[in-house]
């Protein structure tokens, strides 16, 4: 995967968009499949009685309202409008994916391995360009400060590092 530049601004309302539609869809169609359920499958509610037990049918409507959200996104991927926010969802998702084998990774780096100091050039140029999407503005002098100790031990092994270099598939090592 390649880092690219986002336009922040054109990021921020793609972003609010899909999140604000997401989620009143998700409550609309919870709603009305919750609705329909009960109308068609539910318990009628008798005068002076407590619940009716249909919590089940409310959840399931909950359920398939996600499902629909959910091919929603799928669709809404592919198109160019929305390209920034699936992308920087993916990146999130690669952060984790190196996050997880973070230890094993800084200590490979530790020992001059260049695909380590590779991964760690990626990973923490992809935090600081996340974070200055999302206004993150708290931990990005902790990104810096960490990406000029790397660019240090990467200098001193004496190694040129381009983070277009970087793929997924180098994880596997560690």
């Amino acid at each position: 995967m390649k880092l690219v530049n986002i336009n922040k601004s054109q990021y921020r309302s793609a972003n609010n968009l899909v999140q604000i539609g997401l989620l009143a869809t998700l409550a609309i169609l919870s709603l009305i499949f919750g609705q329909l359920l009960i109308y068609f499958f539910g318990v009628k509610p008798l005068p002076d009685a407590e619940s009716t037990g249909n919590f089940h049918l409310n959840l399931t409507g909950v359920i398939l309202a996600l499902m629909v959200c959910s091919l929603l996104v799928r669709n809404l991927r592919q198109k160019p409008k929305f390209y920034e926010v699936y992308y920087v969802w993916q990146l999130k998702q690669l952060q984790n994916k190196i996050f997880r084998k973070l230890k094993s990774i800084q200590q490979a780096a530790k020992d001059n391995n260049r695909d380590a100091l590779l991964i760690l050039c990626f990973y923490y140029q992809s935090l600081a360009l996340v974070y200055n999407l999302d206004n993150n503005t708290l931990t990005m002098s902790n990104v810096n400060n960490e990406l000029d100790k790397l660019q240090k031990s990467i200098d001193a092994a004496g190694f040129s590092i381009d983070v277009d270099e970087f793929t997924p598939e180098m994880l596997k090592d560690f």
